[in-house]
């Protein structure tokens, strides 16, 4: 479902799920503000720039308007400054489909040249325009794309539209690398649609809506919200469930000269206090990765029933150390169960392979398990009888990669090097290719036996037809001057054989009418008419 097809669907009639907040005691709702369809449907708007819009439509709820600097904007939002200012400036310039302008800004300088924070203030919505109302609260809590998929799922529960997974990654895009313009995928929404879930701003009714949709359920302020204790810092899990994410800082603060405006001074009436600053970002390297490894595959809690099996270069035996090469200081390879369960024959083995050689070997077996035909019973049956077979196995990694793995048989989903696996009979399809190259390879041994008798027949008529002596071929232009009768005087002493090779059968062919050859005896002579 495009934006547009979201826009112009109407109300559903369905029955509504259950409400989760029954019978709960939430803290007060705050504030919220309406915002453009547009704006967060569009993919011309970058995820920060609907967080910025919606903090600054709260502040322009003044009547001075918003007046804000930069760095408070950013601090409110918990993003980077140069984020934020990369956001305020698609707002305040015209787009590149409409060419609306959604946040007007009025820099403003004092008459001694020193700069004041920006004004601004956002554009009033049209006659019959579609918007849907966000939390100041949530803007402020969740991530920017964690807000612009609530955003789409508070217009869709308001309008009482079904919505899919599908559905929401096509109206979520990138922004930024290669696949930037690109809308996200199936899986992708799903990921965001539990981490929302999680931070408590919604809920999700499991397969409870619309012809066996999930119906979703979004709240003005985290329905789990739970006090610190006093005196104690909050710790991650707590975190999570206020909905208050901390700071991302990735991008670092933008150079004055480049975005935002050159204010070093704001209007002290805003709704807190300018205590903080935000500095610049961090370069993070490999070995200095703050967040926790997945397991290879799909995520799991418990990969192999023990502690996290670190399969780490410093950690493979002797044999395979290399000494010039810098050890590896991420987080540890972690397996997902079904991965462990097929490697099964070859877990001593494991030690021994390099992270980055054992994470395609994972995503291998993860790409087979879950093509059509694919099942853990039939790789451990391969893997198992190939290594059992194979003797004496070099390099564990490359062999599963190149032969271990691989799935000998036809196109058939449930072929196996000519078994049906489901069955246990003979593959027919393997059974007519076999039929069909046999036969090729028949016709290709006629046709390889048919010429060479060609050629021997040949070499045999040319040594009887000519001396050992035999004059070399005559050129194109000879053979255009050669005369008729000196032709058929070569004929007549040296035979047809000798003349074909010399003035070739254009020349020749025509001449040999009725005139036998001198080594063609009894039952064996007959006329070149050819």
């Amino acid at each position: 479902m495009s934006a547009a097809a979201l826009a112009a669907t109407p109300a559903a009639q369905h029955t509504p799920p259950l409400h989760a907040a029954a019978g709960a005691h939430p803290r007060g709702g705050g504030h919220t503000v309406k915002v453009p369809l547009r704006l967060v449907v569009g993919a011309q708007y970058a995820d920060a720039a609907l967080s910025a819009y919606v903090k600054v439509a709260a502040l322009a709820l003044r009547p001075e308007g918003c007046t804000a600097k930069v760095s408070v904007l950013a601090e409110y939002l918990g993003m980077s400054k140069s984020a934020v200012e990369r956001g305020l400036r698609q707002l305040a310039q015209p787009d590149d489909v409409d060419g609306w302008v959604e946040v007007p800004t009025v820099r403003r300088t004092l008459p001694g040249g020193r700069g004041q924070s920006a004004h601004r203030v956002t554009r009033p919505l049209a006659d019959g325009e579609l918007w849907v109302r966000v939390p100041v609260r949530a803007a402020e809590a969740l991530p920017p794309r964690l807000l612009r998929l609530y955003a789409l799922l508070a217009y869709a529960v308001a309008r009482g539209i079904p919505v899919t997974a599908g559905e929401l990654g096509e109206m979520l895009y990138h922004h930024t690398g290669q696949r930037a313009g690109q809308h996200l995928g199936e899986r992708q929404a799903r990921r965001l649609v539990d981490d929302l879930e999680a931070t408590g701003w919604l809920t999700v009714h499991r397969r409870e809506g619309d012809r066996g949709r999930h119906a979703y359920e979004t709240h003005r302020h985290p329905l789990r919200a739970v006090p610190a204790p006093a005196g104690d810092e909050p710790s991650s899990e707590q975190l999570a469930l206020w909905g208050a994410a901390a700071p991302v800082i990735k991008d670092g603060s933008g150079a004055g000269d480049h975005d935002g405006s050159l204010a070093s001074e704001e209007d002290h009436g805003t709704d807190r206090r300018d205590e903080t600053q935000l500095g610049g970002g961090i370069r993070r390297r490999r070995g200095d990765r703050k967040w926790p490894a997945r397991p290879v595959d799909n995520p799991a809690r418990d990969t192999f029933g023990r502690p996290a099996l670190a399969l780490r270069a410093d950690h493979a035996p002797a044999s395979h150390q290399v000494s010039d090469r810098p050890v590896y200081s991420g987080p540890a390879l972690q397996l997902s169960p079904r991965v462990w369960r097929v490697l099964a024959p070859v877990h001593h083995e494991l030690p021994g392979i390099r992270p980055y050689l054992l994470r395609r070997i994972a995503r291998e077996i993860g790409a087979q398990l879950d093509a059509p035909g694919g099942s853990e019973q039939r790789l451990l049956a391969r893997l198992t009888h190939r290594y059992a077979t194979t003797d004496p196995v070099g390099d564990i990694g490359r062999w599963l990669l190149g032969a271990g793995l691989v799935r000998h048989g036809c196109g058939h989903p449930d072929c196996e090097s000519g078994t049906v696996w489901t069955t246990g009979a003979a593959c027919e399809i393997c059974a007519v290719n076999q039929q069909v190259e046999a036969a090729r390879r028949r016709r290709e041994d006629d046709l390889a036996a048919r010429e060479q008798q060609l050629a021997a027949r040949r070499a045999a008529q040319l040594d009887a037809g000519a001396p050992s002596d035999l004059p070399r071929k005559r050129t194109y232009r000879e053979r255009d001057r050669a005369s008729d009768e000196e032709i058929r005087a070569v004929i007549a002493a040296r035979g047809p054989a000798v003349a074909l090779h010399l003035y070739g059968h254009l020349r020749t062919l025509p001449l040999l009418d009725g005139h036998p050859d001198p080594q063609e005896t009894g039952s064996d002579r007959r006329t070149h008419d050819q």
